[in-house]
């Protein structure tokens, strides 16, 4: 089973880094930084601070587990992070440079209901997740972090 590590990565302006994608003959969508936990990675947190590193050249404290979606070939785990600094310039991933993988930019948008609202986030399972946290005052943003 693929295993995939995400995260919420909450500003000090409460708002969250987003990845906006474009890509040929698809309508742009977002996605919340992370990726795949490799072989060589210690623990799932070590992978998801891998990716921060790679995707945004950042560094985040994992402040806990969000919600697990599971697929019969997929594991995606998202986590709740505070995150001070990062540079979209500065990223390593290596899907930067693959042909055919479209553009990624970063953004920053208001942990809202309005915010979320604004952009079509993938997969949409975590989008509904947030959404709920985020209107039931559940996300635990300002106590949590």
């Amino acid at each position: 089973m693929i295993e995939r590590v995400r995260a919420v990565l909450v500003t000090a302006d409460d708002t969250m880094l987003v990845i906006r994608r474009t890509r040929p003959g698809i309508p742009e969508y977002w996605v919340l930084p992370g990726g795949g936990v490799e072989p060589g990675d210690e623990s799932r947190e070590a992978a998801l601070h891998r990716e921060i590193h790679e995707e945004i050249a950042g560094k985040a404290d994992i402040v806990r587990p969000l919600h697990t979606i599971e697929t019969d070939d997929e594991r995606q785990l998202f986590y709740l992070a505070r995150i001070a600094t990062w540079s979209f310039d500065d990223r390593t991933g290596p899907e930067f440079s693959a042909e055919g993988r479209g553009a990624y930019a970063l953004e920053e948008v208001p942990l809202t209901l309005e915010g979320l609202d604004g952009i079509d986030l993938k997969p949409e399972e975590i989008a509904l997740v947030l959404r709920g946290a985020i209107g039931a005052g559940s996300l635990g943003v300002e106590t949590s972090l």
